[in-house]
């Protein structure tokens, strides 16, 4: 057992030593500094412990020690008691209504409550010893000299009689008595304050529900007013470049130099809002959730073939070289052929576009996941400084720079490419630096998720 300093002890023999043994709890508890309530809390525990032993067992005794072994100091209250053969054999003839067991049961998961620790040894018809333990708090400290005065102190504090302890307790539950409706108030208060704080959260969850109604059905708006437009933009602008192309052919006889270089203008013109049309009728195609998905085994070689054919001669600068590194044939994954394309050739058209000289490099990079592939696509063009990186991904977004007067685009390819990313389960980044090229990625599953079901 730890070094303890014995501070009083007092015997238990009869219910009035039960409440001495209660008054000078709550007297040592007092003198050691513990608080009002604790006080209260160290008393009901030990008293109802050593009733156990005063009416079930004999010659019991209350020994009161400081223990200051360890970082905190402890009240430590040992109360023990003999066995009583005679009481013993009245309790197995029935004269007691309560089993000393169950009494002893009902004292220590009082003193568990009230106390830091409580342990039991023996049993009521054996003798009993129970250990009790309340820790003084961090800032007190009871030295020698103090523990000597306090044992003076305690001398010269006469028990009171059993009425004058009736009298504290009755203060004493008064006192909870109190502080339990102020408790109930401050609960009640409370209570109304989350009401009205709840009340307050549903108004705004109904309006941040109208906001989001109001939202969908204007993106919706949106995506059928785009829809519409474009589809009334096709018509006449594939007819303006079949015009164009029908002149520049000389099939109505020859041009001047002049008139071909005003219908080459109108071509052109007519190829920009084209491609705009375009852009714009996928992204309200996606956002409308009309895209499908045709996932099929997808042979990467074959895919670069085809890009290198259809890319090469929109190289806008002689000194640009474009250059696909070959995979290994044969499919390294399933998904949808067409919008891997179309992000490829978003990315490569870009990158020729912004390139003056040097490469341009496409290729399939390793991936840490064995489920995932990387397409990288490198240039070494103007590049995009850090600050607008993110930017070049919003719609109709565009860089300003003197190269970027010269290849107008529409601002809506990447933000396009990042969508359609997203419907095949993957994503597209950047990397870049300002004056030395880029390189776009797009991050794909080696098998794209199914569609959802129709709901």
């Amino acid at each position: 057992m730890m070094p303890q300093t014995r501070i009083l002890q007092v015997g238990i023999d009869s219910e009035p030593d039960v409440v001495a043994v209660r008054q000078r709890a709550r007297q040592i508890s007092a003198l050691l500094g513990f608080g009002a309530q604790d006080q209260v809390r160290i008393a009901t525990a030990v008293s109802e412990v050593a009733r156990c032993a005063s009416s079930r067992l004999a010659r019991g005794r209350a020994v009161f020690a400081l223990d200051s072994s360890g970082n905190q100091q402890q009240l430590v209250v040992t109360i023990r008691a003999d066995g009583d053969p005679v009481r013993a054999t009245e309790l197995a003839s029935g004269i007691e209504s309560e089993s000393p067991q169950s009494q002893l049961n009902n004292a220590v998961a009082t003193a568990h409550r009230l106390m830091d620790e409580c342990s039991v040894q023996g049993s009521p018809e054996h003798g009993l010893h129970v250990l009790m333990l309340k820790a003084l708090g961090p800032r007190q400290h009871i030295d020698r000299d103090r523990l000597l005065q306090l044992g003076g102190e305690l001398a010269a504090s006469p028990v009171q009689n059993t009425v004058a302890e009736m009298q504290q307790q009755n203060r004493e539950l008064a006192m909870a008595l109190a502080e339990l409706r102020d408790r109930q108030e401050d609960l009640i208060s409370l209570t109304h304050e989350l009401e009205d704080t709840n009340r307050g959260v549903v108004a705004l969850y109904a309006e941040v529900e109208e906001k989001a109604e109001r939202l969908r059905k204007a993106d919706e708006m949106k995506s059928r007013f785009l829809s519409n437009t474009s589809h009334e933009l096709r018509t006449p602008l594939s007819s303006i470049r079949a015009l164009s192309k029908l002149l520049l052919d000389r099939m109505d006889g020859e041009l001047t130099v002049e008139q071909e270089r005003q219908v080459q203008f109108i071509a052109t013109a007519a190829s920009d809002l084209s491609e705009l049309v375009n852009d714009l009728l996928d992204l309200a195609k996606i956002e409308a959730g009309k895209v499908e998905l045709t996932v099929a085994p997808l042979d990467v070689a074959n895919l670069f073939s085809a890009l290198k054919g259809m890319l090469r001669p929109l190289a806008h600068h002689e000194h640009v070289e474009l250059v696909f590194v070959m995979p290994p044939p044969g499919p390294l994954l399933l998904s949808d052929e067409g919008m891997v394309a179309q992000i490829l050739r978003n990315f490569i058209s870009n990158a020729l576009k912004f390139t003056e000289h040097g490469q341009i490099c496409v290729e399939l990079r390793a991936n840490d996941s064995p489920d995932h592939v990387t397409f990288a696509v490198s240039d070494t063009g103007i590049g995009i400084s850090s600050d607008n990186l993110l930017l070049i991904f919003e719609e109709f977004s565009q860089i300003e720079h003197p190269l970027q007067r010269q290849v107008k685009g529409t601002g809506l390819g990447l933000p396009l490419c990042r969508k359609l990313a997203t419907l095949l389960g993957g994503s597209v980044d950047v990397e870049s630096i300002s004056g030395k090229g880029s390189t776009f990625f797009l991050h794909l599953p080696r098998t794209a998720p199914a569609p959802a079901p129709d709901a």
